[in-house]
Parts: C-alpha cells; structure tokens; sequence
C-alpha cells in the first residue's frame, strides 16, 4: 500500500504546529494584520510552515543573495531575511505599494530592513536587469502564476550550483486535477511538467499548503 501525505484539518495542523516553531509575537501581529487590512487576499500570504521552512533554507544554505518574486505583505521575506549569513541580501520584487508598505512596517520592527532590497516595478523587468552570474543562493516564487515559466527561466541560470528554488501553489487548491482547469489552474500545470523537465535541476514537489517545488541547481 502506497503511503500519502495527511490531508491535515486544523486539529493535525495544530499539532504540526505544536511541534515546531511556531510564529512569535511580531509575526503573529502580521498574520492579524494582513487579516483585518485586507481581508479578501489575506489567504495569499504563506503559512506558518512555509515560513519555518524557508528560514531553515536560508541557514542551511548560509545564504548570502537571495531573491523572492512575490511579496505581499513580507510574512516570506521576513522568514528569508531572519535565516541569511551575517551580510546576506535580499532582493523582495513586487507591484503593489498597498501591500508592500505593510511589509516594510513590519521589517522595519523586525530590524531586517537593511537587508532587504525591494523594487516595485513588474518582476520579470527586475529579474531581467540583474547580472547575469550565477550568484543566487535561494529564490521563492509566489507571484502571478501565469508568469511562473518566465521568473523560473530567469531565475534558474543566475542560481548558484547547490543553490535552491522554492515554488508556491503548486497543486492550484486541487484544480491542477480538474480537466477543464481556470487559467491560474492551467498555468501551474504547464509549469510543473516544465520544471520536472528542466535537466538543470533536480527537484521535489511537497504537500506543504498549496504545495510547494523545491528543486537544486546542479
């Protein structure tokens, strides 16, 4: 019999929680925030998990560059930002100056400001305009799905070797399955075949939320 990740309801998923870490008192209060400022795209922003386990990357990594398309109100970048090498940067691109001015308020208190470089203007110009040597040690994507293609080629030639890329919603809430898939749905299908594809890196899909990819660069 083949064994399958857990569904969790909320009572295994408070367990998860119980049993590693959990969000402290600052992050918490930009979970709450995003809740109340904005109610209707507050489900955009990462889990609590996902946050523990790109620290975790980070450190692993000793990550000195890393780069996050996707930033909403910066609960991921803060979790990228507290896991970075002494002098490590990252670079936070976004559109939205709604969202992005929570996250500097809460990056300010946090005390990462300084490591984090964010430019709002549309990602695939930004991620263009960097040099291109291979100098990233971890990236996460978390933006408009039709676009995941495009920021993964931009991406995946400027990582370094053994460096990471993590990817958000990869399951589309289910819909992946769905024959007549939405467009967000159709767009993560089309990137999942084309990342496993990809000779330059290997990679895993998790259960993680959404579902996360988390591919290494050869």
């Amino acid at each position: 019999m083949t064994r399958k990740s857990a569904q969790l309801d909320e009572q295994l998923h408070e367990y998860l929680l119980e049993h590693g870490p959990r969000p402290d008192a600052l992050q918490r209060e930009l979970i709450e925030d995003t809740r109340r400022l904005l109610p209707e795209s507050a489900d955009m922003q990462i889990s609590p998990e996902q946050a523990s386990l790109l620290t975790l990357l980070a450190k692993a990594l000793r990550a000195e560059y890393a780069v996050e398309v996707g930033t909403f109100t910066g609960y991921s970048a803060l979790a990228i930002a507290r896991g970075l090498s002494k002098d490590g940067r990252l670079l936070c691109c976004d559109v939205s100056t709604e969202y992005t001015d929570v996250a500097r308020y809460f990056w300010h208190r946090a005390g990462v400001s300084e490591r984090i470089e964010l430019r709002l203007a549309p990602a695939l110009r930004t991620l263009r305009a960097l040099e291109s040597d291979p100098v990233i040690d971890l990236s996460f994507i978390d933006a408009d799905k039709t676009g995941y293609i495009a920021y993964w080629n931009e991406i995946v030639p400027r990582t370094r070797p053994g460096g990471f890329i993590v990817v958000d919603n990869v399951l589309a809430g289910g819909r992946v399955l769905d024959e007549r898939r939405d467009e967000t749905a159709h767009a993560i299908h089309e990137f999942n075949r084309y990342a496993l594809r990809d000779q330059r890196v290997e990679l895993t899909m998790l259960p993680i939320s959404d579902g996360i990819t988390l591919a290494r660069r050869h």
